[in-house]
């Protein structure tokens, strides 16, 4: 089920293969299954056979990553990752869990909400052999769009029909309020309303979860909140534990260095800085492995503490 039919010299060198073919995607050149191609990432930690798959790429303002940072200081942190025009690109690394009789998706990517370079996700399963009735469980880390909007295709049907859907009661019951969008900047209020759809077209198969809980055997639940107010990581059971980090980390060069800068799309940064460092605490402490959702594919690294904070190093 695991075993991928991509070429190994495309896996091999798939990031520079997706930052070609996202800018010709952009450009209108090659079609939105062209990403596929890049394969699947397969490993096993614990009782887990764990799959990466790719939804594509954002594109995203360099100023977007810290309205704490001056440009040069992210240009020095970010290096090769800042394309022309001050844009950045980061990967939408989404993580299939087989257990058991389960197979387990964590988020859905952004489907049709956030440009032509992402939502690649269907594409991306069929890469990896697998079809979108066979996940059992889909598991939220949060509600924005790129993590949730590909639940449900433009038709309202929804994409993963047999399966249970799970988010934090907290991130539910946000962004589930009838007087939130009205509360929100007006730029903000056309999101609120797709994600509340969102929430109300898989609402019959959501149940609810509160952090510090075993969601799933040997799936741990971490309270990562600040990002949103309900932001969740697992943790997966086996050897010194795998953190899937959501984007409670976007990008490691800047918020390794600098875990109490705010990331702009953080509702609220000072908890968010505060669980940020209490999170790569924990796992530079117990050399934990982590997987971040907009990491270098395929989103695998550790965090070593130096100086006061910490460095990552990829694998």
């Amino acid at each position: 089920m695991f075993i991928s039919p991509t070429p190994d010299f495309i896996r091999m060198d798939r990031r520079k293969f997706l930052g070609v073919a996202s800018a010709l995607i952009a450009a209108g050149v090659l079609p939105h299954a062209a990403l596929a191609l890049a394969g699947p990432h397969n490993f096993k930690h614990g009782t887990f056979d764990l799959t990466v798959v790719s939804d594509g790429t954002l594109q995203l303002p360099l100023a977007i990553v810290s309205p704490d940072a001056k440009p040069e200081e992210l240009k020095a942190l970010m290096g090769a990752a800042v394309q022309a025009g001050d844009v950045f690109a980061p990967e939408v690394n989404v993580v299939l869990a087989k257990s058991g009789a389960d197979l387990i998706l964590f988020d859905t990517g952004a489907g049709g909400g956030m440009g032509k370079t992402a939502g690649m996700l269907l594409e991306s399963l069929k890469a990896a052999g697998l079809d979108a009735g066979a996940i059992t469980k889909v598991v939220f880390t949060h509600a924005h769009p790129d993590h949730l909007f590909g639940a449900v295709g433009s038709d309202g049907k929804l994409t993963f029909p047999n399966a249970s859907f799970h988010m934090a009661e907290n991130e539910v019951n946000f962004w589930s309020a009838p007087d939130l969008a009205a509360k929100m900047p007006e730029a903000m209020q056309g999101m609120v309303k797709g994600i509340q759809g969102q929430l109300t077209a898989i609402k019959d198969k959501l149940t609810t979860f509160k952090p510090g809980v075993e969601l799933l055997p040997g799936i741990a639940v971490i309270d990562t909140a600040g990002h949103t107010p309900g932001h969740v990581s697992f943790e997966l059971a086996g050897g010194d534990g795998l953190i899937l980090v959501g984007d409670a980390i976007t990008v490691p060069s800047v918020f390794f260095a600098h875990p109490e800068w705010k990331f702009g799309f953080d509702s609220d940064g000072a908890t968010a800085g505060k669980n940020r460092r209490k999170l790569l605490d924990m796992a530079a402490s117990a050399k934990k492995q982590m997987l971040g959702y907009h990491w270098a594919y395929p989103g695998l690294g550790r965090a070593e503490a130096k100086d006061g904070a910490f460095v990552y190093v990829a694998g």
